[in-house]
C-alpha cells in the first residue's frame, strides 16, 4: 500500500496550517513526522485519516485518487490513527469499544468477538482484559486497544500522534517492538508523529521535518541529532542550564500518609519539601504518584470527612421523606432502624481507624503547608494558601472545552469584584500568549489549539505567587525548545521560594530538572538524594523494582 500526498494545504482563515505539502510513503517503513508545536504536524494527520478535509491538493493510494471524508472512509482505504488522546468510550468495556463502528454493532455474537479479540491481542504480545472498563484502563493499555481495534478493521497505514505520551518505559518498548514487528514483517507502514528524539532514534527509518505548515526537510535515519533539531527549528538549540538555588525552610510536610492507588497501596509515606526544591516523582502509572499529588492537593480528602457529610445527608434525608410520604409510627420506627444501620455502616471503618490510632497501633496520618496542617482542607482553601495542581489531562480536568483563551484568563483571575474587566483580561491573555509562544489567539475556542499550546496555556494560567505547584506531565506534547522554555519559567518561581513536584513518564526529564527523586514501584517509595547522580538506566531498574 502506497500513499501520496500531492500539494496538500489546509488554511484556517488566513492561518495556513499546511502550505502545499508533497510526499510519498513506501510500505514496510516507519516514519516520524517531527516539528515545533503548530508547525502543522496534527493537521497533516487528520487530512490522511479523515477527520479534517484539504483546502487544496489531493491523496493517492496505490495511484488512484481518494477523497477522504470521514474517519470511517479512511479506514475502509487502509489508514487508521491513533489519536493523542485515545478517542474511546470510557464508561463501556474493552470489547464494545474493540466491536464499536462495525456493521452490527453491539449486536455481534459476543462470544465470536471475544475470541477474535483475543486472538488480534496473541498477535500483538497484547495482554488485556474484554470485559475491563476503559475507564479503567492506563494511557498504554487504551492505545493498545485502539492499535488492536484499528488492525482488526484491517488497516495497513497506521498513524499514530504521541503515542509515547503519558505510558511507562516498559510500555514504550512493548509498543515499539509490536510497531518494528507490523512494519518491518507484515509490511506496513507506520507514521510517528512526535517531539521526542530518542523515540525517533530508537524507533524509525525516515524522519520527514516540517516547519510553518511546509516540509522543510527529508532524512534517511540514523541521522545526527542536531540535524532533527534544526530541521525543527531552523537553528541549533543549547543544551538545559539550571541555576542551583539556595533551600529554605520546609513548605510541606507529610508523615504516615497512607495512599491508596489503582495498582498498589502505600500503607505509610513521609516526605519533607523545603522551599525552592524540586522534586521529581517517577513510577509506572497507578502507582501512586497521581494520587499523592491529588491528596496534598486536597482533590482526594481523608475518608473521615467524606463520611460525616454523608451520614449528615442521609439523616436529613430521611426526616423529609418521612414528613412527606408518611408519619405513621411503624415506618418512622423502620426507617430509623435502618437510618441508624446505615450509619454505623459508615461510620464503622473512621471509627476503627481513630480507635487503632488512639491505641498507637496505626500513625497518625499529618499533612503540614508551611507547619499549618492541612489534611482536612480542600482544593479551593489550598490554593488561596498558593498550593495548585496541574493535571495531565488538559480538556478532561484542566481546561474547559467550548470557553476562549481569554475566557480561561478571566476564569483564573481573581481580584474580588463582582465583575471583569474585559479590556484587561484581554491585555493578560495577550501577555500570557506572547510570554509562553502560544500559537493562538485570546479569542480561539481552547479546543481549537494544537495539544502542546492547550499546555502552554495551562502553566501559563498558574497564579503567580505559589508556594507549592504540583505537576502531571507538565511538558506532555511539547517540542524540544517548547519544554525547555517552559521549565526555564517554571524554575524561576523558586527564586520566590516555591517548591516543585512533578511526575512524568520521561526519565530524562525528571533527571534533568529534580533535586530529589521519588521512585514508586510495588507499593514502596524509594528516595534518590541527588538526582545528579543517577543515570536513566538505574532509575529504570529502580521503577521495575530492582534495588
Amino acid at each position: 500500500m502506497n500513499v501520496e500526498l500531492q500539494n496538500i494545504s489546509k488554511h484556517f482563515g488566513p492561518l495556513k496550517a499546511n502550505d502545499r505539502i508533497s510526499f510519498q510513503f513506501g510500505e514496510g517503513r516507519i516514519y516520524a513526522i517531527l516539528g515545533e508545536n503548530g508547525a502543522g504536524k496534527s493537521t497533516l494527520m487528520k487530512i490522511l485519516s479523515g477527520y479534517q478535509t484539504a483546502t487544496h491538493g489531493q491523496i493517492l493510494i496505490n495511484e488512484q485518487a481518494v477523497t477522504l471524508s470521514t474517519p470511517s472512509v479512511a479506514i475502509q482505504h487502509g489508514i487508521g490513527m491513533l489519536y493523542q488522546d485515545p478517542l474511546d468510550f470510557a464508561p463501556l468495556t474493552a470489547l464494545e469499544n474493540y466491536i464499536s463502528g462495525r456493521s452490527g454493532g453491539l449486536l455481534l455474537q459476543r462470544r465470536e468477538m471475544v475470541a477474535d479479540f483475543h486472538k488480534h491481542c496473541r498477535e500483538l504480545g497484547f495482554d488485556l482484559n474484554p470485559h475491563a472498563l476503559v475507564e479503567a484502563m492506563t494511557v498504554g493499555e487504551r492505545q493498545q486497544l485502539e492499535i488492536v481495534r484499528l488492525l482488526s478493521l484491517g488497516v495497513r497505514f497506521l498513524i499514530l500522534d504521541e503515542p509515547t505520551t503519558g505510558i511507562s518505559a516498559e510500555q514504550k518498548t512493548q509498543l515499539f517492538d509490536t510497531l518494528k514487528r507490523l512494519a518491518h514483517e507484515d509490511s506496513m507502514t507506520v507514521v510517528l508523529v512526535s517531539h521526542k528524539l530518542a523515540d525517533v532514534e530508537e524507533l524509525c527509518d525516515e524522519v520527514l521535518a516540517l516547519r510553518r505548515g511546509q516540509l522543510v526537510g527529508h532524512e534517511v535515519l540514523p541521522c545526527p541529532t542536531e540535524r532533527m533539531v534544526e530541521m525543527m527549528f531552523g537553528k541549533r538549540l543549547d543544551p538545559p542550564q539550571r541555576e542551583l538555588v539556595e533551600t529554605g525552610r520546609p513548605t510541606l510536610q507529610v508523615e504516615h500518609l497512607p495512599i491508596h492507588a489503582r495498582l498498589f497501596s502505600i500503607p505509610e509515606f513521609n516526605l519533607e519539601v523545603n522551599e525552592g526544591e524540586v522534586i521529581g516523582l517517577a513510577g509506572l502509572d497507578g502507582s501512586g504518584q497521581v494520587e499523592f499529588m491529588h491528596t496534598v492537593a486536597g482533590l482526594e480528602r481523608p475518608t473521615w470527612s467524606d463520611h460525616v457529610f454523608a451520614v449528615l445527608a442521609l439523616i436529613v434525608l430521611w426526616i423529609v421523606f418521612a414528613l412527606l410520604l408518611d408519619e405513621s409510627p411503624t415506618v418512622m420506627w423502620l426507617g430509623s432502624f435502618s437510618a441508624l444501620a446505615l450509619i454505623g455502616v459508615s461510620l464503622q471503618a473512621p471509627i476503627v481507624g481513630w480507635v487503632r490510632r488512639q491505641l498507637g497501633q496505626e500513625p497518625i496520618a499529618r499533612v503540614q503547608l508551611d507547619q499549618a496542617t492541612i489534611a482536612n482542607a480542600g482544593y479551593r482553601d489550598l490554593l488561596a494558601r498558593g498550593v495548585v495542581f496541574l493535571p495531565s489531562g488538559r480538556l478532561e480536568e484542566g481546561l474547559v472545552k467550548g470557553l476562549t483563551v481569554m475566557d480561561h484568563v478571566a476564569l483564573t483571575t481573581r481580584n474580588g469584584k463582582p465583575w471583569i474587566n474585559w479590556l484587561g483580561v484581554w491585555r493578560q491573555a495577550k501577555q500570557m500568549i506572547e510570554t509562553f509562544n502560544v500559537k493562538g489567539r485570546p479569542l480561539d475556542p481552547i479546543q481549537n489549539l494544537s495539544g502542546g499550546n492547550q499546555q502552554r496555556v495551562s502553566v501559563g494560567l498558574l497564579p503567580e505567587r505559589l508556594r507549592l505547584v504540583l505537576l502531571e506531565n507538565p511538558t506532555r506534547g511539547l517540542d524540544v525548545e517548547s519544554a525547555q522554555r517552559i521549565w526555564s519559567i517554571l524554575l524561576k518561581r523558586r527564586e520566590q521560594g516555591t517548591s516543585i513536584i512533578f511526575s512524568s513518564p520521561d526519565l530524562d526529564e525528571i533527571i534533568d530538572y529534580s533535586d530529589r527523586i521519588l521512585v514508586f514501584s510495588s507499593g514502596r517509595v524509594t528516595l534518590v538524594e541527588d538526582a545528579q547522580d543517577i543515570t536513566t538506566a538505574h532509575l529504570g531498574e529502580l521503577i521495575g523494582g530492582k534495588v
